[in-house]
Parts: C-alpha cells; structure tokens; sequence
C-alpha cells in the first residue's frame, strides 16, 4: 500500500515538473511565461483571426440587442426564436474559429514540446460544445 502511494506522489511531482516545464518554454503563449505568474494564459492571434471574430461576435451582439428590442416590442415569439438561433449559430461559429485556432498553433505546439497532457483539455472544451 504504501509502494502504491510513492508512486501516485512521484507522478505527481514528475506532473508538477512537466508543467512547470511546459509553462517556460510554451512559445505558444497557452502557458504561463517566465514572468510573473499571470492571472491568465496570454495567446497571441492573428489580425486575420481578431478581425474575423471581432466581425462574427459584433454580429451576434447586434442581434442579440435586436432580440432584446423585440422582447420589449412584444414582438411574436417565433420571430424571436429565429433571431434567437441566429445569434446562437453566430456565436457556435465563432468558437469554431477560436477551436481551430487553439488546435493548429497552441496544441500541436505543446504536443511538439512532449506535452500530451493537452489532449485531456481538448476532450474537456470539446465535451463543452456537445461533441
């Protein structure tokens, strides 16, 4: 029993390790940088990736205060619900983008790095979106 507990304690450090490690050296931004311990993890994006989500999430806001308007109109709850699932399929479209992103630069970079500890958190976003 006591075997069984040093080595569920050794793969915890050898886990504090491997973060610690990751979080160095993640070019990506995903992890902590040297510095300070920020409050979150920095990402840098594209200015075509920014521009398009920005767009995209201007939109849904712009709809969502349109359904807003239309609630205190009394407008026809059917009329509504459409606009309600546009914005709803605006903002899916958007994560979509942000997902995309997130695999093609921070996750294959920490896979690159030996970091399969990565996949864990993209099964837990994925479980998120419903897939």
């Amino acid at each position: 029993m006591a075997q069984g507990k040093r080595a569920v304690r050794g793969a915890a450090v050898q886990g504090e390790k491997n973060a610690s490690a990751t979080a160095e050296a993640a070019p990506c931004g995903c992890a902590a940088s040297g510095a300070a311990t920020p409050a979150h993890k920095h990402t840098p994006r594209s200015d075509e990736l920014k521009k398009s989500v920005t767009c995209r999430l201007n939109r849904a806001i712009g709809q969502l205060n349109g359904v807003k308007a239309m609630i205190e109109d009394d407008r026809y709850c059917g009329d509504v619900l459409t606009q309600l699932a546009a914005a709803e399929s605006a903002v899916r479209a958007v994560s979509r983008m942000v997902m995309q992103d997130h695999l093609k630069t921070c996750v294959v970079e920490r896979i690159q790095q030996g970091d399969t500890e990565v996949v864990d958190e993209v099964m837990d976003l994925l479980r998120k979106f419903g897939a």
